[in-house]
């Protein structure tokens, strides 16, 4: 395989980016403005057939063409570039705009210089993808300089060898000596020619992450974006191009993803000759930075993927990256145990009397994992006292001997044991907003709006980190904890810091965000042995970010098998199985009522990480023997579902099924869930068609022994069982490759 190659043509002065399947190619136009030209399947070498045309457009300002004269046919408001700037003759939407000590919000940066090096750069403080070693890729770093604002950009480009990867970020520096804000500063400008173009995007709410909505982009700006101070359950910070005619196995996608938990903006627009520019990175309402002389500041990573090969195929390079090249530690490729979670059994009205019988019951199950939630630490017995007091609520568990006593219970059952923390939040009724109000973000003067009986901490507070460091460390380091349930329950409100000055408070967002970061950066780097697991309401902080730190996060805090399914569809689109936790919960559901068959909540929780959200004490005998050959099932295949290719087959969103396909990396093993919505008195019949495996090989279905080759899975398929009666039913295929 070749490797990534990054050249610069003196000649016609462009940069090309290359590997075995992808190209990404500049160049630097009259006046030094670094123009976009391509991005897209690999090409072997460009002769200007990209050249962008001269043409006089009415009312676009004008470039110099030739030293001292003005062409008129020549203008940055049509021109693609790579980073646009603000107020000098682009009219669309900026990459970056800085205020002048004067107050002005005009910037044009031209082209400077260039380096380019193997391997990739760390950025300091921030989640990112990275390289074990050097010769993975290689790494553009071109420098440009806007001379009234004495500033500069370094536009870091990053290309794998074996991966159709390109990723961008941005980092702005300060050469004046005075200071200036930075009022918006984007990790990714991707300028396009006119084309067809849908968007998908993954909208939703709390119980309804990731929904698909796909849409044609039309004339002007859409928007995709969070300013919740999270990634959020209401927007994925993730978005794909498309062609219309693009499906799951044919067609080009470009998917652009933030490695963010933050407030984020995507920024489509259509101009009105229909090019699209597109600008990602920190939102930027509400975000400024003041800058001072001699510094920097570095913005978030955007990966940038493209494929010829379906959506699949965007989504399988996501999820490769992701697993190997963002998520770190000692569980990255470990198989995931499966967990027992006490809330929906107990919520707060919990004692070690009553833990240690939901362990009676789900040891002898095959469980592996027993995770104490909610209601452990201070004088938690609701949801409105406590946070921020994280010593233990001694009188709760003290006939069991307390935490450690209860761990080593768990323990002595030969199962792992977990502990929930919420370390971002406070309660007003806790000793630590008693002793420090302050450590609480909000306005001086101005009521403080509630949430969930909850404020938020001030992250951005190095202090504040320090405190809740502290405490958390005194926990783990005296019980012997293997896992950590990482919570986050509400969004910013009145966003200020009583510590920063009336300039600086547009920083107090990102500066949280970096605090967070900071904070399980410390942690999983002194315990590595725990595993980290992300949660935010359910998935509302499901993001590459937080992937980083912790290798896998709770998909949604809907245990609904019904509900569940469109959410892990939709999550699978840019983000691993292995990173997606689910569980089967009790009949009627919590959240939504609906009773859906234990066989049906099985395999829609087996689809991720798998674990059980109920009490099994209340289970019957025949529900338990069931439970067991859940366990024992996912066990045999827990490694291809975790870590093998994941296929899409039938869209939920479109249709009353869904269908999705695990295959191992060689081929040999296949497993196949199908899922009918809803059931109806003239059932369909209904075909499912397989991907991903070897044409002349011949499969065997584990179950019945049916023999079938590769090609006739593939292109024949075969009939789902429409015997199934009711609604929500599920079927599961297991293959292997014969010798």
């Amino acid at each position: 395989m070749e490797k990534a190659v990054i050249t610069f043509d003196n000649t016609q002065r462009t940069f090309h980016l290359r590997n075995e399947t992808i190209s990404y190619l500049m160049s630097i136009e009259e006046g030094e403005i670094l123009s976009h030209l391509y991005f897209g399947k690999r090409v072997t070498g460009y002769h200007g057939s990209r050249h962008y045309p001269r043409y006089e457009r009415g009312l676009s300002p004008n470039l110099a063409g030739r030293p001292g004269e003005v062409d008129r046919f020549y203008s940055k408001d049509v021109l693609p570039q790579e980073f646009a700037g603000n107020q000098t003759g682009d009219f669309r939407s900026p990459a970056i705009i800085i205020k002048s000590a004067d107050g002005a919000l005009a910037t044009d940066f031209r082209y400077d210089s260039y380096e380019i090096f193997s391997g990739k750069p760390e950025l300091e403080g921030l989640p990112q993808t990275y390289v074990k070693q050097d010769d993975e890729a290689q790494t553009l770093a071109i420098k440009l300089k806007d001379k009234t604002l004495k500033a500069s950009v370094v536009l870091y480009y990053t290309i794998y060898a074996d991966r159709s990867v390109v990723t961008r970020s941005t980092r702005v520096f300060n050469e004046s000596e005075c200071s200036f804000s930075i009022e918006k500063v984007a990790s990714l400008q991707l300028d396009m020619p006119k084309q067809a173009m849908e968007v998908i995007s993954f909208p939703g709410s709390q119980f309804h992450e990731r929904q698909v909505e796909r849409a044609p982009l039309r004339q002007g700006i859409t928007e995709f974006s969070s300013r919740r101070g999270a990634s959020s359950h209401h927007m994925n910070p993730f978005v794909v191009a498309v062609d219309p005619n693009t499906t799951e196995q044919t067609g080009e996608a470009i998917g652009v993803q933030l490695v963010y938990s933050g407030n984020h903006q995507f920024t489509f627009e259509k101009d009105y000759i229909d090019q699209v520019r597109l600008v990602t990175g920190i939102n930027e309402d509400g975000f400024s930075w003041q800058l001072a002389p001699e510094k920097s500041f570095q913005s978030p990573e955007a990966i940038l993927v493209y494929s010829d090969k379906g959506l699949n195929g965007m989504s399988q390079t996501y999820h490769h990256l992701l697993r190997e090249r963002v998520a770190r530690g000692n569980h990255q490729y470990q198989d995931r145990p499966i967990v027992i979670n006490n809330w929906e059994a107990t919520y707060f009205d919990f004692s070690a009397k009553k833990i240690e019988a939901i362990l009676d019951e789900a040891a002898p199950l095959g469980i592996e994992m027993f995770v104490l939630d909610d209601g452990w630490f201070g004088q938690r017995d609701d949801d409105r006292r406590s946070l921020g007091d994280w010593y233990e609520y001694t009188s709760k568990l003290a006939s069991g001997g307390g935490l450690r006593g209860l761990a080593e219970k768990v323990h002595a059952k030969n199962m792992a044991f977990g502990l929930w923390f919420e370390p971002e939040m406070i309660s007003e009724n806790s000793d630590l907003y008693r002793q420090h109000p302050d450590y609480a973000i909000h306005i001086p003067n101005r009521p403080m709006s509630l949430s969930r009986d909850q404020y938020v901490l001030d992250f951005s507070r190095p202090e504040v980190v320090e405190n809740i460091y502290e405490q958390m460390t005194a926990i783990l380091d005296r019980v012997p904890i293997d896992y950590i349930k990482w919570d986050m329950n509400r969004h910013m409100t009145e966003v200020y810091s009583t510590v920063l000055n009336s300039e600086q408070q547009g920083e107090v967002a990102h500066r949280y965000i970096l605090g967070v970061y900071d904070l399980v950066d410390r942690l999983t780097k002194r315990y590595p042995d725990i595993l980290f697991e992300g949660c935010s309401s359910g998935g509302g902080r499901f993001d590459a970010g937080m992937l980083y730190y912790f290798p896998q996060t709770w998909t949604s805090d809907s245990t609904d098998a019904a509900e569940r399914i469109r959410i892990q569809y939709g999550t699978t689109f840019g983000y691993p199985v292995s990173s997606m936790t689910a569980h089967v919960a009790a009949v009627p559901n919590p959240q939504t009522q609906r009773i859906t068959s234990l066989e049906t909540r099985g395999d829609v929780a087996s689809s991720g990480v798998f674990g059980y959200e109920l009490d099994v004490q209340k289970m019957s005998t025949e529900e338990k023997e069931l439970v067991k050959q859940q366990v024992a099932f996912y066990k045999e295949h827990r490694h291809l579902i975790q870590y093998g290719d994941f296929y899409r087959l039938k869209d939920p969103f479109l249709s009353n099924e869904a269908a999705w396909e695990f295959v191992s990396p060689n081929g040999n093993d296949v497993l196949v869930y199908h899922f009918r919505l809803l059931a109806s008195s003239q059932q369909n019949f209904t075909i499912t068609k397989l991907v991903g495996l070897i044409p002349e090989g011949i499969y065997v279905d584990q179950e019945t022994g049916e023999k079938f080759t590769g090609d006739e899975l593939m292109n024949i398929g075969r009939y789902d069982d429409p015997t199934q009666a009711g609604d929500f039913t599920s079927q599961v295929r297991t293959y292997f490759l014969e010798d």
